[in-house]
């Protein structure tokens, strides 16, 4: 399934997302040479519907010889271009396939052949050398750009801080790229809001080319007031069995039909989600760091209203229904700059 290039095709840079399986007909690695290396990594387009990464790609590599500007790449870049076939439709991804940020090493998904094409850009790129990774992606919500990292050491933080002073640590889901690249060479995800905010393509695109100009990774500490860091400790699916809704007195749970609004922000105890029907319990399946069910442990029902029992932020809230279901509601997550001491 993999196409491997040495060069941009001809025109590539002139064709949005959606005209992207038309000329590639595949996930493609393309290796661009720049004066320094190793290479960093770039993956686009690991959803479909996701564009913002490739936006700010045509834009960056415009302004260099490999994309037919003027000026030579500071440091080589691989280009990793995902999930073409969903692209084509403007969809997270097709009815079949799976997730294409589930499937890296480190997670469930062994034997698929997107599994095993994902085994074979980490050998690839395993074998070629990497200075980082960068996994670029939107929400469906309301969300800040935030950065995602798997390991706190110093590289990793400060490739996140580069991007946003708001920083995740995840260690859940697994099978995601940046688990993955973090086992070779610093890497984040960036979270670059919704795909149609132009502010977006501009950020990742300052960002990416931020990068192609270090010469090393810091490895002192990034000073703990110019992080605010969180942890993420929880994830929340709705089960295929319940029917959800907002503000819909027809399903088994009625979610707030506001409820997006509250991404990134510190809730107290008792803050109201919605109502649940009698006898489901929070109707909710929450997961921890460990896949352990912990829903009694962060919800709790009163009267019929759903409510959070801890004081926690959540992430990720959408009113997407199809991307609820093909991953989850939201996550949750608890401050954790102590962690930095």
């Amino acid at each position: 399934m993999l196409q491997e290039l040495e060069s941009l095709p001809e025109g590539l840079l002139a064709l949005d997302a959606q005209e992207l399986a038309a000329a590639l007909r595949a996930p493609t690695l393309i290796h661009l040479q720049g004066r320094q290396s190793p290479a960093l990594f770039v993956s686009v387009l690991m959803h479909g519907n996701e564009t913002t990464g490739w936006e700010a790609i045509r834009q960056l590599l415009s302004d260099y010889r490999v994309g037919g500007g003027s000026r030579e790449l500071p440091r080589s870049l691989t280009l990793f271009i995902g999930n073409v076939t969903a692209a084509a439709e403007g969809v997270r991804r097709l009815d079949g396939q799976p997730d294409y940020n589930r499937v890296w090493p480190g997670g469930d998904d062994r034997e698929s052949p997107e599994a095993q094409m994902m085994c074979q850009v980490v050998e690839r790129m395993q074998s070629r050398g990497l200075f980082a990774s960068v996994d670029v992606h939107n929400n469906t919500g309301i969300n800040p750009h935030y950065a995602c990292i798997n390991r706190l050491d110093h590289p990793f933080l400060h490739l996140a801080a580069l991007f946003s002073r708001t920083v995740v640590y995840f260690t859940r889901p697994t099978g995601v790229q940046s688990l993955a690249m973090s086992r070779l060479c610093p890497a984040v995800t960036l979270e670059c809001g919704k795909p149609d905010q132009a502010r977006g393509v501009t950020h990742v695109r300052e960002y990416l080319d931020a990068c192609l100009h270090l010469s090393a990774h810091p490895d002192h500490p990034v000073a703990a007031q110019d992080l605010d860091l969180f942890h993420t400790v929880a994830t929340v699916k709705v089960p295929e069995s319940i029917s959800f809704g907002f503000a819909d007195a027809d399903v088994d749970i009625s979610l707030a039909p506001d409820l997006e609004l509250l991404n990134f922000r510190e809730l107290p105890r008792g803050t109201a989600l919605g109502r649940v029907a009698e006898g489901l319990g929070t109707g909710l399946t929450v997961l921890d760091e460990q896949g352990a069910e912990v829903s009694d442990r962060y919800l709790e029902v009163s009267d019929g209203e759903l409510r959070l029992r801890l004081p926690v932020m959540p992430s990720m809230i959408t009113r997407d229904s199809r991307v609820i279901r093909q991953d989850c509601f939201c996550y949750l997550m608890e401050r954790y700059n102590d962690h930095l001491l």
